[in-house]
C-alpha cells in the first residue's frame, strides 16, 4: 500500500451549527421589533350601560354636538320635545343660560347627551361647571 504525499483520513466533527439559528433569531428580533410599535395599547372600548334608574319627569337637558355647538332646553313630563329649546355658540353663554334655567327651578336636575364624536373632556367640564352652579343632580344620557 502505497500512501500519496497530502492523503490524510478526515475526522468528522460532531458539533452543532449555530450560525442558522442566530440568523433566524435576529429575524424574529427585527420583525419583533417592527410589529411592537404598531399595536396601540391606550385603545379601550366602552361597554354600553343599561338604564339603571329611570330620568326624572321633569328636567333640564344639555345637547352637546361635535360641531362646537350645544343646546340646552327644559324638558316636561306632558311634552315629548323640549319647551323653550334654546342653542348656545359657546360655553359661557351656554352656562349662563343653565344659571338661568337652574335660578328659575332649583329644583330640576340636568342631563347631558353628547354625540359619541365629542370630546370626553367638554362633557366633563360641562359636568363640572354645571355642579359648580349649585346642582346636585347631573346625569349622562345613553341609548
Amino acid at each position: 500500500m502505497s500512501y500519496l504525499r497530502g492523503e490524510r483520513k478526515r475526522k468528522f466533527k460532531a458539533e452543532i451549527n449555530v450560525v442558522p439559528y442566530i440568523d433566524v433569531m435576529l429575524v424574529l428580533l427585527v420583525i419583533f421589533m417592527v410589529a411592537a410599535p404598531m399595536t396601540n395599547p391606550s385603545v379601550i372600548n366602552l361597554p354600553t350601560a343599561g338604564q339603571s334608574t329611570q330620568p326624572p319627569s321633569d328636567y333640564i337637558e344639555i345637547s352637546l354636538k361635535p360641531d362646537a355647538s350645544s343646546t340646552i332646553s327644559l324638558n316636561s313630563k306632558g311634552s315629548s320635545h323640549g319647551e323653550n329649546k334654546e342653542s348656545a355658540a359657546d360655553r359661557k353663554q351656554l352656562m349662563k343660560k343653565l344659571r338661568e334655567y337652574h335660578d328659575a327651578k332649583p329644583e330640576l336636575s340636568v342631563l347631558v347627551s353628547a354625540d359619541k364624536e365629542i370630546k370626553y373632556d367638554e362633557v366633563i367640564q360641562v359636568i363640572s361647571e354645571a355642579k359648580k352652579l349649585g346642582i346636585n343632580r347631573v346625569g349622562l344620557a345613553t341609548k
